[in-house]
């Protein structure tokens, strides 16, 4: 439904946003895009709207070409932008409106569905919304159509965890209706929640594309222990750092390898959490550069 082939967009003549990027997105799949800001994912969902052009490269969607074919792809396609700058003048009934006629009828109870479940005012001007309610305004025009393809960059960002949740119920909802969706995130537990398989792109380079089952089991954890045992570091653990008597480390291999370590030592306290984002990409980029 969606591919693309070495897409590469350079800002002037040195700046890198994306370089030869080659992913395809099946029909009626949920597509992850993750990575840190500034990696190249917004660059990627612009440029595949035709907001931006490609340096080299290529894309289509639904067979159609992101240049030469930018108008019939934006009739079938459902955006929801990072950032939301709407017509501030426009109540949000009227903008509704007038966005959607681009995409073709709305589904007047679909949409009246959507507007009660996020406490949206449509009688409210866009100028006077909060930005978490103008992304309120962005879900329903997206969605009020039921397009065939959704692209989505950050998405909920502005949204309360309440509302993110009813977000992430109406994209199950299209997925099951057959909809495409790529959906570009910062939020690595955002992706797992949803998505089919995952992309991961660092520095305008695509790196990975797996699963979500894959990047699950392969997945790392962040420990912090206390203990006057000797610690001995292994080749799972990454970035060690030993501040205020608590030695912390990215553990990236077996949990049971992990468990069997602890019960080893004598533990004065012990903390297990999910790592960062970025603590994640560095587990990734180093398996990478080791293969």
């Amino acid at each position: 439904m969606i591919k693309l082939q070495k897409l590469t967009k350079y800002y002037k003549k040195h700046a890198r946003g994306i370089l030869g990027v080659s992913l395809e997105i099946k029909p009626g799949e949920i597509f992850g895009f993750i990575g840190p800001n500034g990696a190249g994912k917004s660059t990627t969902v612009r440029t595949l709207l035709n907001l931006i052009f490609p340096t080299s490269g290529s894309a289509e969607i639904d067979g159609l070409d992101i240049v030469s074919e930018s108008i019939e792809i934006r009739k079938m396609v459902g955006y929801i932008p990072s950032e939301v700058n709407f017509y501030g003048e426009m109540a949000v009934k009227d903008f509704v409106e007038y966005a959607c006629s681009f995409h073709g009828e709305i589904d007047r109870p679909y949409m009246a569905m959507l507007v009660d479940k996020l406490e949206l005012d449509l009688n409210r001007k866009i100028e006077d919304l909060s930005f978490g309610n103008k992304k309120k305004v962005a879900i329903v025009a997206a969605l009020a159509t039921h397009p065939k393809i959704l692209i989505l960059d950050e998405p909920t960002s502005g949204l309360d965890p309440l509302m993110q949740n009813l977000f992430f119920q109406f994209l199950e909802a299209e997925k099951k209706n057959g909809t495409t969706i790529f959906f570009s995130s910062h939020n690595l537990s955002e992706v797992q929640r949803i998505c089919d398989r995952v992309g991961i792109i660092k520095e305008g380079e695509l790196i990975k594309v797996e699963t979500v089952d894959d990047i699950m089991k392969t997945r790392a954890k962040t420990v912090k222990i206390k203990t006057q045992d000797g610690f001995e570091p292994t080749d799972e653990m990454l970035k060690i750092e030993k501040i205020n008597g608590f030695i912390s480390f990215v553990y990236t291999g077996e949990i049971k390898n992990l468990v069997q370590l602890l019960a080893s030592l004598t533990i004065e306290d012990v903390s297990i959490t999910e790592p960062s984002l970025e603590e994640i990409f560095m587990h990734y980029y180093e398996r990478e550069a080791t293969r």
